[in-house]
C-alpha cells in the first residue's frame, strides 16, 4: 500500500490529501512547528500526523509538495537532505527552471500543477503531470474516483509548470486588473457604467486566441492608450504597473502596424522580439 507524504498541508494540500485519504490511500503529514489551524485542517482531512520530517520521509513512498511558491526549494532541500528515496512530485506554482532544479535533487521526480479550487464534493481540480509517463500513471491511479482529475502532459519535467505559469499569469493578473479598473471607476463615479460595459463582454481573451492577430495589428495605437491609462491610475493614487506592462507588450507588436493578415503564430512569435 502506497503512503503519500504532505509536508505542510495548507488549504490546497489538505484538500488534495483528503481526496487521497477518501480513496483509501494513507496520507501522512509533518506536525513539527505547524499551527493549530494546520493541525485542525489535517485532522478534518483524515491525514495521519508524524512527529517530524525524518519520520515523514521514512514512511512515505511518494511526497507531494504543495506549499507557498517562495518555499518550494526550501522544502525540497529539506526533504532531499532527509534522504528521501521515493517519488517527489513538485506541484507548486513555480517556473519551469525552478522545477527542473528541484527535480534534479531526487532520483525520481514529476512536475505537477494544480488548476482549479481546492477539490471537494462540489468542486473539482485538475492535476497536470509531466515527466516519466510510467510514474505519472502511478500517481494518476491514486486519484481514481476522486475530485482530482489527473492529466498527463507529454514531455519532460517543466512542461506542467509552464502551463501553470501561462494560465496563472492570466488568471491572477486579470483579477488584479479588474480590481484597479473598478477602483478607478469608483474614484470617478462611473462604476455602474463600467459594469454595463463589462456585462457586454462575453468571451475571455484567453479562450479566444484567434482575436490576438487583430490586437497585434492595432497595438501601435493601444500602447499609447495604455500609457494614458497608467497616468490616470497614478492620478487616482492607484498602481499603474499593469497598464505600463500592457503598453510594453503592445510595443513589441509595433512593427505589425495595421497588418490585419498576420497569422496567430507570427503574432505570438513577434512577442519574443527584443524590447
Amino acid at each position: 500500500m502506497v503512503t503519500v507524504g504532505l509536508v505542510h498541508p495548507g488549504r490546497m494540500g489538505a484538500a488534495v490529501g483528503r481526496e487521497l485519504a477518501g480513496a483509501g490511500t494513507r496520507v501522512v503529514w509533518c506536525r513539527d512547528g505547524r499551527s493549530e489551524a494546520t493541525v485542525r485542517r489535517a485532522a478534518e482531512a483524515g491525514l495521519d500526523p508524524v512527529p517530524d520530517l525524518a519520520a515523514l520521509v521514512a514512511e512515505s513512498d511518494l511526497i507531494i509538495s504543495l506549499c507557498p511558491p517562495a518555499a518550494a526549494e526550501e522544502v525540497a532541500d529539506a526533504v532531499a537532505r532527509a534522504g528521501f528515496g521515493g517519488l517527489y512530485v513538485e506541484a507548486n506554482a513555480i517556473s519551469p527552471a525552478r522545477t527542473a532544479r528541484i527535480a534534479s535533487r531526487f532520483d525520481a521526480a514529476l512536475d505537477g500543477c494544480v488548476i482549479g479550487p481546492p477539490p471537494s464534493p462540489s468542486a473539482g481540480a485538475r492535476l497536470y503531470l509531466s515527466g516519466e509517463s510510467r510514474r505519472a500513471a502511478e500517481v494518476a491511479a491514486l486519484f481514481t474516483g476522486t475530485a482530482v482529475e489527473t492529466v498527463a502532459v507529454e514531455g519532460e519535467v517543466g512542461r506542467a509548470s509552464a502551463l501553470k505559469m501561462a494560465f496563472g499569469s492570466y488568471n491572477k493578473a486579470s483579477a488584479a486588473l479588474a480590481a484597479v479598473s473598478h477602483a478607478l471607476a469608483e474614484a470617478h463615479g462611473v462604476g455602474e457604467e463600467l459594469m454595463t460595459e463589462a456585462r457586454r463582454l462575453t468571451l475571455s481573451q484567453l479562450a479566444a486566441p484567434e482575436r490576438l492577430p487583430s490586437a497585434a495589428a492595432r497595438a501601435w495605437r493601444w500602447a499609447p492608450e495604455m500609457e494614458e491609462g497608467a497616468a490616470t491610475f497614478r492620478d487616482a493614487g492607484l498602481p499603474d504597473d499593469l497598464a505600463r506592462a500592457a503598453a510594453a507588450v503592445f510595443e513589441r507588436w509595433a512593427p505589425d502596424r495595421d497588418d490585419f493578415e498576420i497569422s496567430l503564430a507570427d503574432a505570438l512569435a513577434h512577442l519574443r522580439r527584443p524590447s
